[in-house]
């Protein structure tokens, strides 16, 4: 539960990779004539659902830009590459910038023209890209295309060259390590497998403890025992009575469900609204005011309403009777509870909405569960009426728990606020001053449990009952823990909070780092077998990317943790593989490969040959991916990847290391 701690708390919908190539782009290479003596390449990418192609227009160090060049001695160009497709705008999380993104289709396009408009012309073109998924990313790719232009191309009509899909390599053979057989891992003890998760149950869940909270808000919980009671002892008999209660129960549910409609005809008219929601500097503005705005009426010195004539409308229309009455009473109790639930299903609604993803479906099942926690309190109170006797009454304890849900709006109010610094790229919202706001928020709440400071509704002669002195203890205790995010580290902190809080590098210290976590890994697979043989320890290869955003959440949420980080740097010998690293390789080992289909994918550099070698010998080309061999270069168990849960990992690493060290 990493981006919320309160009843709006989300996470992303979760994917892992199968163990195996992933060929996910389809390239179709064409020359157009354009007008007199005016061509262009066009090289147009077809992607499969699900995946996103980088654009050529990204940050620094944030993921790998698609590179587009077009180049012949023959011709001479006109202006830069375009790229022409449906944009996706995103902020990430892991690098902490907006990232731009193709997700269908694009095409790459470069115009130019012959020098010599009647001669032979060899027009060659080449693409560097990388795709990723929400769990992984494929390694980066370089492919070439070459047409032959000898006779004048009439209007549209192209020469053109399709081919397969972008991962399909010939074996190398100097690359094929012989001792690597994926297929026989030499233990298949508790093999991890990839387990597929979704946000989609949690949400729901959580959205369920959302409206229970809702219920114990003053302008809720009172109207329990009335409105149950008008349902038993009102009508002609208790079963027609507990009938209608269920009904009452029904339609609650539909009207919360109802809400999330307007959001999904939203995303009919445009896909990555949200996204754009979730990204735009304003608008996360605006949701750092509305939030203020809901503590403040939480805290009671004003109370949001819908208009009075709603309220006399729908009221006037219970007298209708029947389902149609039951229908309006059940409206009623919703526009009645505003004050108490419009500032919890607004944190919903911004909450879901800062996710950037599914989320009219997420928003349906918040509000599902929000309403279905109503439709069952009702429905089973209306089933067993002596129930009620045993509810506490009303009293102050309800207002204390509005005041405590402003605090936690005021401070998830920040995390809009810090959004907008980093996508505004102003960055000063520093992580430690974030986490000195919330130790203040967390000191004034602790305050008001003891009873030191009142607000508009507090009684001042009340007194302080045991539960509001243990909450405020708990809350002192996380004020504790906050304030470890005030100093400065060389290893992550505060990762119950990662994704609230500002990146690590978002600081005001320097961020002192000797290597990974201060492991200090190989980059070569042959030199790390060699130390794995002098020192007797099994390797763990890491094939991982700069540009990789799940690479980073496993070294900062799941490496990090202290019966993991030990394992990593006594144990093993950590051999760390970079498949996007562009330094060149030696003119020597420089090299092209045939694809078939008149592809070839040229080796220039490091990164293209581990992320081969990773292709070649472990029929993989997702990062993370991480395998366990013996110095011998035997594959010990089934290598796993994608983002894990430090269950999984440590799992992996010790049937791993318990085999190599009984063999």
């Amino acid at each position: 539960m990493k981006n919320w701690l309160s009843i709006i708390l989300l996470i992303f919908s979760i994917s892992f990779a199968n163990a195996q190539i992933k060929n996910v782009v389809k390239w179709e290479y064409k020359i157009e004539k354009n007008g007199a003596n005016e061509y262009q390449a066009v090289l147009s990418a077809s992607i499969d659902k699900g995946w996103h192609m980088y654009s050529k227009d990204l940050p620094k160090n944030s993921g790998i830009p698609t590179e587009f060049k077009t180049n012949s001695p023959d011709i001479e160009l006109i202006g830069n590459t375009v790229e022409a497709g449906k944009k996706v705008r995103e902020f990430s999380k892991a690098f902490g910038v907006e990232i731009v993104y193709f997700s269908d289709k694009v095409d790459f396009v470069q115009k130019f023209k012959l020098k010599n408009p009647n001669a032979l012309a060899k027009v060659s073109s080449e693409i560097t890209y990388q795709v990723c998924d929400d769990k992984v990313c494929l390694a980066p790719n370089t492919l070439e295309f070459e047409e032959t232009i000898n006779a004048p191309l009439q209007g549209k009509d192209a020469i053109k060259q399709e081919n397969a899909s972008s991962g399909e390599l010939l074996n190398s053979t100097e690359l094929k390590v012989q001792s690597i057989d994926i297929t026989h891992p030499l233990t298949t003890e508790g093999a991890v497998e990839s387990v597929t998760e979704s946000g989609n149950g949690l949400v729901f869940i959580l959205g369920f403890l959302g409206g229970l909270i809702a219920l114990l808000t003053p302008c809720v919980f009172p109207m329990i025992p009335l409105t149950v009671s008008f349902f038993t002892k009102g009508s002609e008999n208790k079963a027609k009575g507990r009938r209608n209660a269920i009904i009452y129960g029904v339609f609650i549910l539909g009207i919360f469900l109802s809400l999330s409609i307007p959001f999904h005809l939203l995303q009919g008219v445009s896909g990555s609204v949200f996204n754009e929601i979730a990204t735009n500097v304003w608008l996360n503005l605006v949701f750092f005011v509305v939030f203020l705005f809901f503590a403040l009426s939480f805290f009671g010195y004003y109370n949001i309403t819908l208009p009075s004539w709603l309220l006399n409308k729908s009221s006037k229309a219970e007298e209708a009777g029947g389902i149609v009455g039951i229908f309006f009473m059940a409206l009623t109790l919703v526009i009645v509870s505003f004050s108490c639930t419009g500032p919890i299903l607004g944190s919903l609604l911004g909450g879901v909405a800062s996710t950037s993803t599914n989320v009219p479906l997420l928003l349906t099942f918040a509000l599902g569960g929000f309403g279905l926690a109503w439709a069952l309190v009702f429905g089973f109170l209306a089933l067993f009426p002596q129930v009620l006797s045993s509810l506490p009454k009303s009293g102050s304890w309800m207002n204390t728990l509005k005041v405590v849900m402003g605090f936690l709006e005021l401070a998830l109010a920040l995390k809009f606020l810090s959004k907008a610094d980093l996508v505004s790229k102003t960055l000063l919202l520093k992580r430690e001053v974030f986490v000195a706001i919330w130790v203040v928020i967390g000191i004034a709440l602790v305050l008001y449990l003891f009873g030191k400071i009142k607000f508009p509704y507090d009684r001042k002669d009340e007194k302080i009952g045991k539960t509001r002195k243990i909450i405020g203890g708990l809350t002192a205790v996380f004020i504790a823990y906050l304030t470890i995010g005030l100093f400065p580290t060389t290893k992550p902190n505060l990762t119950l909070l990662s994704g609230i809080l500002p990146p690590l590098n978002v600081s005001l210290y320097s961020n002192p780092s000797d290597g990974i976590l201060g492991l200090h890994p190989e980059h070569d697979f042959y030199k790390g077998l060699e130390i794995a043989k002098k020192e007797n320890k099994p390797v763990l290869l890491d094939f991982t990317g700069y540009g990789c955003e799940n690479c980073r959440k496993m070294e900062e949420f799941v490496w990090s943790k202290d019966d993991i980080l030990p394992i990593l740097q006594d144990d093993l010998v950590l051999v760390s593989l970079y498949v996007d690293d562009r330094e060149e390789l030696p003119k020597t080992e420089q090299k092209a490969v045939d694809l078939g289909n008149g592809q070839k994918k040229k080796i220039k550099t490091i990164g293209d040959k581990w992320s081969l070698f990773q292709q070649i010998n472990f029929n993989n080309n997702s990062q993370p991916h991480y395998v366990l061999l013996t110095p011998e270069g035997q594959v010990i168990n089934k290598p796993v990847s994608g983002y894990m849960s430090k269950d999984e990992f440590k799992t992996f690493l010790t049937i791993g290391l318990k085999y190599f060290k009984n063999k």
